[in-house]
């Protein structure tokens, strides 16, 4: 047993992870699992202390996730959303002969900003949610489900679909949500990009305000893959960009076959 959820979706052939981002769940993915039905068999899956495996056991580290959704799922593409692809680019580092090809979407390997990496976030922003979170967390969770719809084309609509959607499967775990934190502060991916021997395709959302598409962009050139973007999308192109999400992700796997 993996200790984890993981649901199972989809009509289509071609083996799929799916793992979601930072505070949320699998069922955040919905929309976007709706539009590859027919294309996808899609493995859906609730990091720990997430969803409905909020008492899971496995510490919120990526090789542990990887590790722990690769015994209970075939050799597939894995997905991974904001925090969620750290998760698929480890698997795919580290576990390689589980990843056919990985998709970063809207994540980056390094969160934080350093002299040599200006695409990243203000470490003090970091450390803030840090404090927030120790003092209030749903205050904090809300406003930061806020920041990922900005630069939405309806970022209020936006904001209420998310925080609907981030509690239908019960609270998360505030304990791993700090480690979420924690693993945003430290994580720098970077230097292995260029190990990476799987074919891989990095999906930015051109509005996105949390994870900066240049961010993206260098990535896919230091890991050799492709770069795409969507238009009008900000962190969650997911909802109401899942069909061009959904475009992007099918023209690569037929590529890739």
């Amino acid at each position: 047993m993996s200790g984890l959820h993981i649901e199972r979706r989809g009509h289509g052939t071609t083996p799929l992870v799916m793992i979601h981002g930072w505070a949320m769940h699998g069922g955040i993915l919905g929309p976007l699992c709706d539009v590859l039905d027919g294309r996808f068999d899609m493995h859906v899956v609730d990091l720990p202390g997430h969803g409905y495996s909020r008492d899971s056991a496995i510490p919120l580290e990526p090789l542990a996730c990887a590790k722990a959704i690769a015994e209970a799922t075939p050799p597939a593409i894995w997905l991974g959303w904001s925090l969620g692809g750290l998760v698929a680019l480890t698997a795919a580092l580290d576990l390689p002969t589980q990843v056919t090809a990985v998709v970063p979407v809207c994540s980056t390997p390094c969160f934080v900003r350093t002299e040599d990496w200006p695409q990243g976030n203000d470490a003090a922003m970091v450390r803030k949610l840090a404090a927030d979170l120790e003092a209030d967390y749903k205050t904090t969770v809300d406003r930061f489900i806020a920041l990922e719809a900005m630069g939405s084309e309806d970022p209020r609509a936006e904001t209420r679909r998310l925080m609907t959607e981030a509690y239908s499967r019960g609270e998360p775990d505030p304990r791993v949500l700090m480690e979420g934190i924690r693993l945003l502060e430290s994580a720098d991916l970077r230097p292995r990009l260029p190990e990476l021997r799987q074919p891989n395709l990095w999906i930015a959302g051109r509005r996105d305000r949390i994870v900066h598409p240049d961010a993206m962009r260098w990535s896919a050139e230091a890991a050799h893959g492709r770069f795409e973007e969507i238009a009008h999308a900000g962190h969650a192109p997911f909802i109401g960009h899942a069909a061009a999400l959904a475009e992007v992700l099918n023209r690569f796997a037929e590529g890739n076959a």
